[in-house]
């Protein structure tokens, strides 16, 4: 199927084709068609599926055929859970919108009042949006909802997580009932269903894959280390490759994330951190860096594993495991966009057999083992091979090869330096 058979506006369709795109994802096959006419939906989709432009590219169309109603305030309010979402979000529009004359802008957390207010008193065609920031608006009384069209909960899975049920509750109740309203999530049980319930009417379901998804454009290998210095030259050598176009590098900790980018300036590359105690205009300044190939390297904690769109990045490091298994599938999500291919490395030191095979029988993968020449691991490796989709199988404990008295005093040795990374 082609874009021009889901019947868009011919100046969305220009936007696309200048875009690189020439057919539509599977998500937006789906969805697109519902949403043009006119009902609501509830969606899940893996992320570097298109998603975003799956809401976006109907949102576009359905206002360029009706007429704005008079006042201020938006048509189309889009709610996502963090800064650099609205942000991805706000770039699709942007990109979609250079034949078209629409006015969108965004509301999030960490940026200056007096722009955003004097924002919410136009009349704007698409409002972006955190929660948080968004109700502080309202409680000031400076949003107006009357001439809201359509409803989208964008990631609704993660903003339910980060604790913002209530906001999104009463954000919707104030918008009015005869909207549309789209809920795109990695999972559409539990609470998210809940939700969808309550704010939906009559909703077309649809579930592209699940967040397991394999991410068969990226080549996935896992690499064994003895300690936080044996990661450190694995790194080093992964990012030499003459490959690496730019690489995503993701560390457990905040700090860990500024040591790491420290020790890799040191070391020559062009790199910088990007975490959530860092403050929003460095944050964005970071990212635009990324975008503008004037950095080659970002070392990130898991603020940067959703939301993040830069299509340049070739590799993707875990330098620490994920915690959450699901983290995995997000974090590695960065490269192989669009279309693209990918590579991932994670570095499996000595605490990270555990998480290891939890990722494993997580995507229900069995992982082999890839070695570096010349920088093999000394340490032997879990006796335990952590059957990808055996659920009786406890987790591993560690084993070492006999390497003396001192193994004990090494063990400790890792352990703090792997917590001051």
């Amino acid at each position: 199927m082609s874009f021009e058979q889901l019947a868009l506006h011919p100046d969305l369709l220009k936007s696309v084709s200048e875009q690189g795109f020439t057919e539509p994802s599977d998500i937006q096959i789906q969805a697109i068609p519902h949403i043009l006419a006119g009902k609501d939906v509830m969606a899940s989709a893996p992320t570097g599926t298109g998603k975003t432009a799956a809401f976006v590219l109907p949102a576009l169309h359905n206002l360029s055929q009706s007429e704005a109603p008079q006042g201020h305030g938006p048509r189309v309010l889009v709610l996502t859970p963090t800064r650099e979402l609205a942000k991805q979000v706000s770039d699709n529009i942007y990109k979609l919108t250079k034949y078209m004359r629409m006015r969108s802008t965004t509301i999030v957390g960490g940026m200056p009042y007096p722009p955003q207010i004097k924002m919410l008193r136009q009349s704007l065609d698409f409002l972006v949006a955190t929660p948080g920031r968004l109700i502080d608006h309202m409680n000031s009384g400076r949003v107006d909802f009357s001439r809201i069209q359509m409803l989208i909960l964008d990631e609704a899975d993660r903003m339910l997580d980060m604790g913002f049920i209530d906001e999104v509750t009463r954000i919707a109740k104030e918008t009015p009932e005869n909207r549309q309203t789209l809920l795109f999530s990695a999972t559409l049980e539990g609470q998210v269903d809940k939700v969808a319930r309550a704010l939906l009417k009559e909703p077309q379901k649809i579930q592209v894959a699940g967040v397991k998804i394999k991410h068969d454009s990226i080549t996935q290998h896992m690499l064994q280390a003895d300690d936080f210095r044996h990661k450190r030259k694995l790194l080093n050598h992964v990012l030499s490759d003459e490959t690496v176009e730019q690489a995503i590098i993701f560390t457990a900790t905040k700090k860990g994330a500024d040591n790491l980018a420290e020790k890799l300036k040191d070391d020559g590359f062009a790199c910088a951190a990007l975490h959530g105690d860092m403050r929003q205009n460095m944050r964005r300044r970071v990212i635009e860096q990324m975008q503008r190939k004037r950095l080659k390297v970002l070392v990130a904690t898991d603020v940067a594993a959703r939301g993040l769109d830069i299509r340049t990045i070739s590799h993707v490091v875990n330098f620490d495991m994920p915690m959450q298994a699901e983290d995995y599938v997000h974090r590695i999500g960065r490269t192989g966009r669009g279309g693209s291919t990918g590579m991932a490395y994670s570095l499996i030191g000595p605490q990270d057999w555990q998480l290891f095979y939890r990722i494993q029988k997580f995507i229900d993968t069995r992982f082999e083992l890839t070695a570096i020449p010349g920088l093999e691991a000394q340490l032997e490796k879990p006796k335990f091979s952590g059957g990808a989709s055996n659920n009786r199988r406890r987790n591993p404990n560690v084993r070492y090869k006999n390497r003396g008295k001192n193994m004990g005093a090494k063990k400790d040795s890792y352990k703090k330096r792997s917590e001051a990374a």
